[in-house]
């Protein structure tokens, strides 16, 4: 068991013991022990809607308490932990009305068993900031290839009607900030004048408790998503105009490559129970809930077609070569740049196949490694062996029942989605 605080009042003097164990969100602050320039009020977005504020404090608390309890073991055998987290929010009745609903649903999306607790604490006041006024809409860019073309797509729209978006990237790794800058200025560049706002939420725990004890490191996180989500919601809740998360459906089905990799390694971010059962809680809590994913019936390969087919196939190579789809970290321990993508991770592997269905040029630089370290490095990360046996073995609607596909969609629909998927696997030739 694992047991965890997220507070919005700064560390006490003398520190009580469980400081240790506790993430303090107090300012637009970085710190040893937590980075963020935004309060826990998100005061600098203008008047965010209460409880869309409770909902990024809870998501940020569940990513820290993510990233901190290391899991054990490997594959099928490390899918679950047990974390309690208490969370200051600005009001705890309404979350205590689904407490259990949302903690099964943080269960789904990371593997793990989830004991939530809400304590009221509003935090010091903070000044209202004004950010992206006439957007229409508000669009999530990670810095991959689906948000890249999601946020040009939708641009392009927008530029028809002589509109505007706001563009919401959250980093905790220096290196993605500058990449999700210059996609947004590619952005600019190819729909001018359509880009109101991008806001770049910087957002993390540190390294170290104010106790300087070091807290725990686990890499799997399968809640960053949560609080990317919940950042745009708020965002998105002080003028209420939509939030667009843009995936490819045959990613957020995401049907594991074997039984071993069910739970914890088949991410759920974009999931549609996952994002329809979250909305059905935002709803119940009075939050703003407008989330859609606009392309949940599509193929990665279908998405870069669509693109190709807006701006041209040299222009939508070359704007998707700037984006990054690895997944794999820690690849500077072994002398690799973190602009080299492995090209063997499932982001890479999934990227490189949609390239080559869509017939754009690839500009990605991947490893080509150099040495026993490297090589032994990309063998252990690889997923390729894995989609080669996931590819020969048929599928049926069964298979996909088991997926947790919401009964609103169509299996025979979602069938034709993961074929379509499959087959630009295929194109790499695996």
């Amino acid at each position: 068991m694992f047991e965890y605080r997220l507070s919005v009042l700064p560390p006490p003097s003398p520190l009580p013991p469980e400081a240790s164990t506790t993430f303090y969100w107090h300012g637009a602050v970085s710190t040893p022990y937590f980075r963020a320039n935004v309060g826990p009020l998100l005061g600098e977005y203008g008047e965010v809607q209460s409880r869309n504020i409770d909902l990024a404090r809870i998501a940020a608390g569940v990513l820290a308490a993510d990233r901190s309890a290391s899991r054990s073991g490997r594959l099928s055998s490390w899918n679950q932990r047990e974390i309690s987290l208490t969370v200051d929010v600005l009001a705890a009745g309404p979350w205590n009305t689904v407490k259990q609903d949302l903690e099964r649903l943080l269960g789904f999306l990371t593997g793990d068993v989830w004991t939530l607790t809400f304590r009221r604490e509003r935090g010091a006041p903070e000044q209202l900031g004004v950010v992206g006024v006439d957007a229409k809409r508000v669009v999530l860019l990670s810095g991959g290839a689906d948000s890249g073309v999601g946020a040009l797509m939708s641009a392009r729209a927008l530029a028809a009607k002589g509109e505007k978006q706001l563009l919401v990237s959250h980093w905790s790794s220096t290196n993605l900030a500058p990449l999700q800058g210059r996609l947004a200025q590619a952005i600019e560049r190819l729909a001018p004048g359509t880009t109101a706002d991008h806001l770049k939420v910087h957002l993390a725990r540190g390294r170290h408790a104010p106790t300087r004890t070091a807290y725990g490191r686990e890499n799997s996180t399968r809640s960053r998503s949560l609080l990317f989500i919940a950042l745009g919601l708020a965002v998105a809740s002080v003028n209420r105009i939509p939030l667009q998360l843009p995936e490819n459906g045959y990613a957020s089905i995401n049907p594991p490559l074997s039984r071993s990799r069910r739970g914890s390694l088949s991410t759920k971010t974009t999931h549609p129970k996952f994002l329809q059962d979250l909305v059905s809680i935002l709803e119940r809590v009075g939050a703003h809930s407008a989330v859609t994913n606009p392309y949940a019936m599509a193929t990665k390969g279908e998405m870069f077609r669509d693109l190709a087919l807006e701006v041209g196939d040299g222009t939508a190579g070359t704007f998707l070569s700037l984006t990054s789809s690895c997944s794999h970290t820690g690849a500077r321990t072994y002398g690799i740049s973190p602009s080299v993508a492995c090209g063997v991770c499932f982001g890479c592997v999934l990227r490189r196949a949609s390239f080559a269905a869509s017939g754009l040029s690839d500009d990605t630089t991947y490893l080509s490694p150099e040495g026993a370290r490297q090589t032994a490095w990309i063998e252990s990360k690889t997923v390729i062996p894995a989609m080669r046996d996931f590819l020969r073995e048929p599928l049926d609607e069964m298979s996909l029942a088991r997926l947790r596909v919401p009964a609103s969609i169509s299996l025979s629909d979602v069938m034709a989605l993961v074929e379509r998927g499959r087959a630009e696997l295929r194109s790499l030739g695996l």
